[in-house]
């Protein structure tokens, strides 16, 4: 034998061994069926390329979280903090986490639409890969492949993985921890490392969206006191180390903050008392559960419970299902939780240990824990904070449809799975009847479909297996029909602001489209209420508590299907809508610039706030003309900030523009007491400062409760600015130069 033998037979054994490793991925467990791994691998490929496709046609998306990520694409301490710009002014009103794969990205490959909204892609793929792999393993393949495909078409779902809000990175890291304490529950060795797997994820979902992250820990925590199968002391233990595993992931970050010193990093955006805590737990905290939420746009009044009228919509428990919500998520949710039930009556006399009942209470209690949490919050709520619902609800339909096929021979079985059809067939013709003018041939085909699965599904256990397997395969389609042709309509418009919604026009209450970004408030296109009350997306259905009745808006008429503010009037004159329209395609703003004077800045023609900022640039950012993005750039690098806004999405928008720092006065809402009127004169005086924006068409004033509107420090800023400084018209926005007193 030669010296070069060995080194002949292993360079001959590598593309072998890299040949097993291929088959292995494709072939999947031994123990799976053949088709399996193939079926599942396909599922991401259609997910992945669904939610690629068009993906550039929203742009910055939500131009508030876009700036911050330009910003963290520029400055390490921007990335950090989740501060909006990179001179460190203001951050946030949330903490950083689900900025920084973004702001990875934008480091790595620049600024750009698609490196921002690529990274929630991404993690919407991931989020069905994990929840497949946390079905499959107790229920099967088929169960795995139901509830993926279940949760990539959730209309609610295809748009915030998609979309550059935190919710996308949160449902991701919520999935994961249910995964391991799933898989923790499975034997009492090796279960420390899954729980911590689990506190992990809950501590890095808290610096994603802070204590929503929390809402599911009871239930799974209680679940595995109960059914694990270790001794009782043990199982404290190991809860005890997942907790500890949280409180290091979740706590470093806000640790460093809190111990920080405050005038070396930026004001913590939303808190009134510069501290992330008291951002915890007040705005984004029990201010959601109460309605006290102060420096919210709806003046921290509280909501009403138990089926009332709450500050930002109606409140109880059929709040999930109304006209505004109920075609985001709601298609399959009376199905998951009548199959919850059967699933637990399946199970219910099975061993204390046995991980196919400890799944549906895992997963079931998650479910309605959120649920419960969501219908009857006060606080503010918008209708995509329910992509946390989806992972729950689509776990829950293939768990439950999986064990109700085993079972099918026995009629009672049999019976809750023609339920299952014929209940979401009923509600899906439901919700298409809400949006009528689209595919109006959809709602009766799915009410067809859906009621002969239910009788096929009723004989399942008395037919041959493959009628059954027709039966089943056409009550799945009638089901997932509705949700894909709202899923498809969403992945086909772009969306941009800070409230969006799935579907066609009249849906729900949120930008959709080329300078969307605000309600519909005209009665056309199928708007629920007949288009005259959006229900949830301000307090009391309007700003500042305005009720439209009969195409009145208490003072204000509305002329064409559009809206005046209260009063009638703005400063200037009559009020008339805003053509300002973003440009979507190349991640860029327009040219329209602001409003003039005497216009109502950022109501587009259907009555929605167009992309000219938004009511006043609180839904969305204003337009950037040419003329203010060249005068802007002038010398902007002499100079810590370029220009100074009220309002975090008017400040956005230049920002994002000019790619230079541009400081959000008052941050989101124009409420938060940052910059003081003392501290933005200190910065003027200091030459920190180039140019003021005002905002409103010419003025400093107007908007609400914030963006020019008027709350504390950002309303004196305003009026020494309008005092002190000679407004110049640059296109059709108005600067002041801060360099240059009167």
């Amino acid at each position: 034998m030669t010296a070069t033998t060995p080194t002949a037979s292993a360079a001959h054994a590598a593309p072998i061994a890299r040949t097993g490793r291929l088959a292995r991925l494709w072939r999947g467990r031994p123990e799976d069926a053949p088709w399996a791994r193939p079926a599942f691998l396909g599922l991401l490929a259609v997910t992945t390329a669904l939610y690629l496709w068009n993906l550039s046609a929203s742009g910055y998306a939500n131009s508030f979280y876009s700036a911050a990520v330009q910003a963290g694409g520029e400055s390490w301490k921007a990335f950090f903090f989740g501060s909006l710009d990179a001179a460190n002014a203001i951050t946030v009103d949330k903490p950083p986490a689900a900025l920084w794969p973004m702001a990875l990205s934008v480091r790595l490959f620049g600024l750009g639409s698609w490196q921002i909204l690529l990274p929630e892609v991404l993690m919407g793929v991931g989020t069905v890969a994990v929840l497949y792999a946390a079905v499959r393993r107790r229920f099967g393949a088929g169960a795995g492949l139901i509830a993926g495909a279940v949760l990539a078409l959730t209309p609610v779902a295809a748009l915030m993985f998609r979309f550059n809000n935190p919710d996308a990175l949160l449902a991701l890291l919520m999935t994961v921890a249910v995964y391991g304490v799933l898989r923790a529950l499975e034997r009492a060795e090796g279960a420390a490392k899954w729980l911590v797997l689990a506190g992990v994820a809950f501590g890095f979902a808290f610096l994603t969206k802070t204590l929503q992250a929390f809402l599911i820990l009871p239930p799974l925590a209680l679940v595995y006191a109960v059914c694990a199968p270790a001794r009782p002391l043990r199982r404290f233990g190991q809860l005890g180390l997942a907790g500890l595993a949280l409180v290091v992931s979740g706590g470093w970050w806000v640790a460093l903050v809190e111990l920080w010193p405050a005038a070396s990093r930026p004001y913590v955006g939303g808190s009134q008392n510069n501290s992330f805590l008291e951002l915890t737990f007040g705005y984004n905290g029990l201010g959601r559960i109460n309605g006290n939420e102060v420096g919210s746009v709806g003046g921290g009044g509280g909501g009403g419970g138990g089926g009332q009228g709450g500050g930002w919509g109606e409140t109880g428990p059929l709040r999930m299902f109304n006209d505004s919500i109920g075609g985001q998520i709601s298609w399959l949710l009376p199905a998951a939780l009548l199959l919850l039930l059967a699933g637990l009556v399946v199970t219910w006399r099975a061993p204390r240990t046995d991980t196919a009942r400890a799944a549906f209470l895992v997963w079931g209690g998650a479910l309605l824990m959120t649920l419960g949490v969501f219908s009857f919050m006060a606080g503010i709520f918008h209708e995509y904070y329910t992509v946390a619902l989806a992972p729950y609800l689509a776990a829950l339909i293939g768990m439950g449809a999986a064990v109700l096929w085993e079972e099918r021979t026995r009629f009672a079985a049999s019976a809750g799975l023609a339920a299952a059809a014929g209940v979401t067939a009923w509600w899906g013709w439901t919700l298409l009847g809400r949006t009528p003018d689209h595919l109006p041939w959809l709602r009766w085909t799915v009410l067809v479909a859906g009621a002969v699965a239910a009788l096929g599904l009723l004989a399942a256990g008395r037919a041959d297996r493959r009628l059954g397997l027709a039966a089943a395969g056409l009550g799945l389609a009638a089901g997932l029909a509705g949700p894909f042709a709202y899923t498809l309509e969403t992945l086909s418009t772009g969306h941009q602001g800070s409230i969006v919604t799935a579907g066609p026009a009249g849906a729900g209450f949120g930008g959709r489209g080329p300078g969307g970004g605000g309600p519909r408030m005209d009665g056309g296109d199928g708007g629920r209420n007949g288009g005259t009350q959006p229900p949830n997306g301000f307090p009391n259905g309007f700003p500042g508590g305005g009720q439209a009745q009969g195409g009145q808006f208490q003072g204000g008429q509305f002329p064409g299907g559009r809206m005046q503010p209260p009063g009638g009037q703005s400063p200037g004159g009559q009020n008339q809508p805003s053509t300002g329209q973003n440009q979507p395609s190349t991640g860029q703003t327009g040219q329209t610039g602001q409003a003039p004077t005497g216009q109502m800045p950022g109501f587009g023609e259907r009555g929605g706030m167009g992309g000219g900022g938004g009511m006043g640039g609180l839904l969305n950012g204003a337009s950037v003309g040419a003329e203010a993005k060249e005068k802007l750039l002038q010398d902007a690098d002499a100079y810590t900030w370029a220009a100074a806004a009220v309002g975090a999405q008017n400040a956005a928008s230049y920002q994002l523009a000019t790619e230079k720092p541009v400081m959000a006065i008052g941050g989101f809402n124009g409420s938060d007491p940052s910059p003081t009127l003392a501290q933005f004169k200190e910065y003027v005086a200091e030459g920190k400062i180039h140019y003021f924006i005002g905002s409103g068409g010419g003025g400093t004033g107007g908007g609400m409760g914030g963006p020019g509107g008027g709350a504390g420090s950002s309303s004196e800023i305003s009026t020494w600015v309008q005092e002190n400084f000679t407004a110049v018209t640059v296109g059709s926005a108005t600067f002041y130069d801060l360099t240059s007193e009167k």
